[in-house]
């Protein structure tokens, strides 16, 4: 039947099915962290990584994010989260993933931006995770496995607060929390075995949008990457359900340390 001869309620809901079958679109540009130790800003490129901030803003919007933690920060590297939320006995469960999205691989990763961690050896397995760059790690992370995306940065005095988080003592429980974050928590504590809860994690209590204007970018000036490779063996990316409890994880170390994402 053409759609000529529809009559005009079928048209519009032809028409309605068509436009809730298509993907979100990125209508927003800056988000709002909040955390226990303060809140930062980001403003996202919609225009020039749009796949990328499409697939974060549907975390953002199915509430993902809400009570998730910061499970991994390197010095003078990055502080990563997206991964895993806290529930109120501090039992730590996977956030579930959607389909990876596309990499787009346009800004470099220097100091202050937002990237998404993925797999190794998988260009484009980017899901829930993403880290902040603490300092310029183009020359790292700017030609591995295709590049890491970049697709918004910290804005205003917001690494303050970032640097802070990434200045607590980190604790090497079993993977993949080898490189734990936690606050009012000494060495003393982890070698005696205390239990660690929600006083302890780095939570990431929402992530909100607080300007939904797109072009909000438009002013910014951020720096072009200039290598993108398919070489390079990053990890970082998280799936899978199931719930684990810190206290499972006292006391037993994780060897090694990656500088990878």
């Amino acid at each position: 039947m053409s759609i000529r001869n529809l009559s005009p309620r079928a048209a519009a809901s032809l028409f309605f099915a068509v436009i809730t079958a298509l993907p979100i679109a990125a209508n927003a540009t800056i988000v709002r962290f909040e955390t226990v130790q303060g809140t930062f800003d980001i403003n996202l490129y919609d225009n020039a990584t749009p796949a990328t901030v499409a697939n974060f803003l549907t975390y953002v919007q199915n509430g993902d994010y809400t009570d998730s933690i910061l499970h991994r920060s390197v010095s003078g590297f990055i502080v990563q989260g997206g991964g895993f939320r806290t529930d109120v006995n501090a039992n730590l469960t996977a956030i579930p993933t959607n389909p990876a999205v596309v990499n787009e691989p346009v800004y470099s990763n220097v100091r202050g931006s937002i990237a998404m961690a993925k797999l190794g050896g998988n260009v484009n397995s980017a899901t829930n995770q993403w880290f902040i760059n603490l300092a310029n790690n183009a020359a790292d992370l700017d030609g591995q496995n295709g590049g890491f995306t970049v697709f918004g940065e910290v804005t205003g005095n917001g690494m303050t607060t970032v640097d802070t988080i990434a200045a607590l003592p980190r604790f090497a429980f079993a993977a993949p929390f080898g490189e734990l974050p936690l606050q009012n928590y000494t060495a003393n504590d982890f070698n005696n075995s205390v239990p660690v809860d929600n006083t302890h994690l780095i939570v990431v209590t929402s992530i909100t949008v607080i300007d939904s204007t797109v072009d909000t970018a438009a002013g910014l000036n951020p720096t072009p990457t200039t290598a993108t490779d398919n070489g390079g063996g990053n990890t970082g990316g998280g799936g899978g359900g199931g719930s684990l409890s810190l206290f499972a994880l006292l006391g037993l170390l994780l060897v090694g340390r990656k500088r990878n994402c």
